[in-house]
């Protein structure tokens, strides 16, 4: 549940304030919360087919890095979408095929040609997952931010975490406007986001209010900025979560978010675009 509390901004009449989702508000909005999160999990019934509920697609996964797009891919599956694709590099494919026969992966992220490849798969995609495992090497990053522009034209909710922000504080107008965009950073690629935006350090001691700035600067795209307490923002609004989760933290668990959001803002998306709601 922890990563859905975005959703519930559409719940409360906010005015630009801060809710903090914590433990002693945590009978009214986690009630609220639930309540957000049943009503955009689609029914299961006999009439639908495959597909209809999520075709998801994880961008990332190179040499160094194949569990990070496995983690994201198969959350998302394991979440409710039907369909869920990896599209990687060519060293990395055959390890997350080992992983699970689940996944649809495709080799061709650092493939000549391989941007018009996975182009041609963006329009059956309902949702895209930019960076778990994605690596930093030029040619990987310049092909993925060319996915993200094509992305944007077909109009497809992303979810861009790890790498997928490290590209965006070397290019940022790449997702400028862009207000079906989720980023998840942690508190280092914040910084670094918010520096190249900015032009000037964030105070950590303010942690709502500049995530909340740096989030207007970038055009009301949706932030989640991941720690011991997570600001979401959308610019408007500014959501705090700070109830305890594992006080463990290693390598995995923004993947499994990033993978569940990829099926929950999708999910999201296509009941507020059915209703009246919001």
């Amino acid at each position: 549940m922890r990563g859905y509390f975005y959703l519930s901004k559409r719940f409360f009449n906010l005015h630009g304030n801060i809710v903090n989702m914590s433990t002693e508000c945590a009978t009214t909005n986690s009630a609220v919360l639930l309540q957000a999160v049943k009503s955009i999990i689609p029914p299961l019934t006999y009439a639908q087919h495959k597909g209809q509920n999520g075709r998801l697609a994880t961008i990332g996964g190179c040499k160094e890095y194949t569990g990070a797009p496995y983690f994201a891919a198969i959350s998302a599956l394991k979440i409710g979408c039907d369909l869920s694709h990896v599209f990687c590099t060519k060293d990395a494919s055959p390890v997350i095929k080992s992983y699970s026969p689940e996944l649809i992966v495709h080799p061709v992220l650092d493939k000549n040609g391989g941007v018009e490849e996975i182009a041609s798969w963006l329009p059956r995609m309902h949702s895209i997952i930019i960076g778990p495992g994605l690596g930093r090497e030029s040619s990987i990053l310049e092909n993925t931010k060319d996915i993200i522009i094509k992305a944007r034209d077909l109009n497809i909710p992303l979810v861009i975490d790890a790498d997928g922000v490290y590209l965006l504080a070397q290019s940022p107008e790449v997702i400028q406007g862009y207000t079906k965009a989720i980023l998840t950073p942690n508190i280092m690629e914040f910084k670094l986001l918010y520096k190249k935006v900015l032009n000037e350090e964030p105070d950590l001691s303010q942690l709502s209010d500049g995530t909340k700035k740096l989030s207007q600067a970038l055009g009301s795209v949706t932030i989640v900025n991941k720690g011991a307490s997570d600001i979401i923002t959308d610019g408007k609004t500014v959501l705090k979560n700070s109830s305890e989760g594992s006080p463990r933290r290693c390598g995995g668990q923004g993947d499994l978010l990033s993978g569940s959001m990829g099926t929950m803002t999708f999910w999201a998306h296509r009941f507020y675009s059915s209703t009246d709601v919001g």
